[in-house]
């Protein structure tokens, strides 16, 4: 935990005349959210570890739209979406990770649109695949038998079908995988998708995280993996809604990998 985080810019890759392997969009909730802040952490030691040659657009990242276009204000989504992919393409960028489904899936098919064309990986897919070819491993067994759940983001299951690479990555855990009864295909939002993170939910008899997240205490889970900071923070409301903080952690992928790392 003592080692300096190393977080180069795009800027300090331009100014040496190079390029970098991959470009970590890191997104506003990864930026700003003290939780999600986290996450960001946990995935930049495993990059770190695996000596990843990454980049961040620091302060040239904005937002990529995602709220603005689902709450229905396409205008300011196009402003946002045509800044970024101006920047991108300035550097040439290839390849892009994160760890945010609403920014993956905006980058990876909203964007070609509005001509920003990138590879584009979610980070559960990016660490597997550094886990297959040998540039990372698990070590450190504080997972083993440990019981825990996936829940299934929205927009890394259903909107673009990468269900395997996250559930690889507990299994590679020696940990205990148990599925929900609605998972997958079959998945339940967690409530904060399509801009409803940012707004009080409508009147109802139930909350929909209050819901799914019975649906993961119903699996009697140490932890309930997550793979999107949106989804950690109504997870998380859940859990202390349902008074089972004490006993159930709420975790994302990236962070379960970096302390199996002892990172």
């Amino acid at each position: 935990m003592s080692e300096q985080l190393r977080v180069p810019t795009m800027a300090e890759y331009m100014a040496e005349g190079k390029q970098p392997e991959v470009l970590f969009w890191v997104g506003c909730a990864g930026s700003f959210d003290d939780r999600a802040k986290k996450i960001t952490k946990a995935f930049v030691r495993l990059l770190n570890k695996a000596n990843v040659e990454f980049a961040v657009l620091g302060t040239e990242e904005s937002c990529t739209g995602d709220p603005a276009k689902r709450s229905g204000n396409e205008f300011l989504f196009q402003m946002q979406a045509v800044t970024n992919i101006e920047v991108m393409n300035a550097y040439e960028i290839k390849k892009i990770v994160t760890a945010c489904p609403h920014c993956f899936n905006t980058i990876k098919n909203e964007y070609p649109g509005l001509g920003g064309n990138y590879e584009v990986v979610h980070h559960t897919q990016f660490l597997k695949g550094l886990l297959d070819e040998g540039r990372l491993t698990i070590e450190g067994g504080q997972y083993k038998g440990k019981r825990i759940t996936f829940h299934d983001p929205c927009y890394l299951g259903r909107a673009n079908n990468v269900y395997e690479a996250p559930r690889e990555l507990i299994r590679k855990l020696d940990a205990e995988l148990v599925e929900m009864k609605s998972c997958k295909s079959r998945g339940l939002c967690c409530g904060a998708g399509g801009a409803q993170m940012f707004k009080e939910p409508e009147q109802g008899n139930k909350d929909i995280n209050i819901e799914r997240t019975e649906q993961a205490l119903e699996t009697k889970p140490q932890i309930i993996a997550a793979g999107c900071p949106f989804c950690n923070t109504m997870m998380t409301d859940g859990v202390k809604g349902k008074e089972k903080e004490a006993d159930v952690e709420v975790m994302d992928i990236a962070e379960l990998i970096a302390n199996a790392q002892d990172l």
